[in-house]
């Protein structure tokens, strides 16, 4: 039996929500194990086109062995680097404009059950975290170098831990007798902080904020965003999986408003000026059947907008 790489959320969900043209052009920006590439290639004529992103290693050697993109031709271009470099390798590629951008966001279950990787808290391994294992930045490099209010910024703003400076001022004073190296010792060091009963809540909340600042996943997002408004097509669709309130807010706003404060700008008449329509005015999540087979799926929201 072929290992899964990863098991693409929503699948049917998100492909429908672009409301592919057989001859557009699309982007997958998170490329991942290839499920949604797949299903989006699989339904472009001979005149359509897909590029995909992704910084991950393992992800693009994964792609470059399946059979579909092997034999795609011309149709398929898969790009390493990361979507915020989106609008200059479009152009590189000799494209201008596109009709729909799909993103799912997150860490794939490769990434996951990869102990080496360091984003899990339930294996040991290196304290990593590196999307892009070409950057030098690592989840030990910031608890072990990051003064006291920058790791409590990194805690509050991205783990939304209210208790923030209490764990920045620990780990200042644990790394002076040992540094942070390995996912278990991380683990140790966070369960001192969290409720009983509320322990890998907690976990996730602290491995989220370190993974989130060694891939400046926010900032990226931001910049990806911004440059999906300028190269989509009019009746162009923005279709963005999230999976925790941070991304999810951020897309919610920027698809409410075209900005990232999701404050709504109106011409003298009133009319509302946001360059979207939203085309599901209620967030999508998985279906129960879905929740069943894929577990991974339970925090994963959908929305979908279509650019005026």
């Amino acid at each position: 039996m072929e290992e899964v790489y990863h098991d693409s959320v929503m699948l049917t969900e998100s492909i429908e929500g672009l409301n592919i043209s057989p001859n557009g052009i699309y982007v997958d920006v998170t490329f991942g194990g290839g499920g949604h590439s797949k299903a989006i290639l699989e339904r472009l004529k001979e005149n359509g086109r897909l590029l995909a992103f992704d910084q991950d290693q393992d992800a693009l050697q994964e792609g470059s062995q399946k059979k579909i993109f092997q034999e795609a031709g011309n149709r398929f271009t898969l790009i390493d680097q990361n979507f915020k470099y989106l609008k200059n390798y479009l152009r590189i590629n000799g494209v201008t404009s596109i009709d729909g951008l799909l993103a799912d966001l997150g860490v794939s279950s490769h990434q996951f059950d990869v102990a080496e990787r360091g984003f899990s808290t339930r294996s040991r391994g290196p304290l990593d975290m590196r999307m892009d294992r070409r950057q030098s930045l690592t989840a030990a490099d910031v608890l072990n170098t990051y003064e006291e209010e920058a790791l409590s910024e990194v805690f509050f703003k991205y783990g939304e831990i209210f208790e923030a400076r209490r764990v920045a001022r620990d780990v200042v004073s644990f790394r002076k007798v040992k540094e942070f190296e390995y996912t278990d010792e991380g683990v140790a060091f966070f369960l001192r902080f969290a409720k009983k009963g509320k322990e890998n809540k907690f976990l996730a909340m602290a491995f989220q904020a370190l993974r989130i600042e060694v891939n400046q996943e926010m900032k990226m997002l931001e910049d990806m965003l911004r440059q999906s408004l300028e190269m989509l097509k009019p009746g162009g669709r923005l279709v963005v999986m999230s999976y925790h309130s941070l991304e999810d807010r951020l897309v919610k706003n920027f698809m409410r408003s075209g900005n990232m404060s999701g404050e709504i700008e109106k011409d003298f008449y009133g009319n509302n000026l946001s360059p979207f329509v939203l085309v599901n005015r209620k967030v999508i999540l998985p279906t129960s059947d879905e929740l069943q087979k894929n577990p991974r799926s339970r925090s994963a929201k959908l929305r979908i907008a279509e650019k005026k």
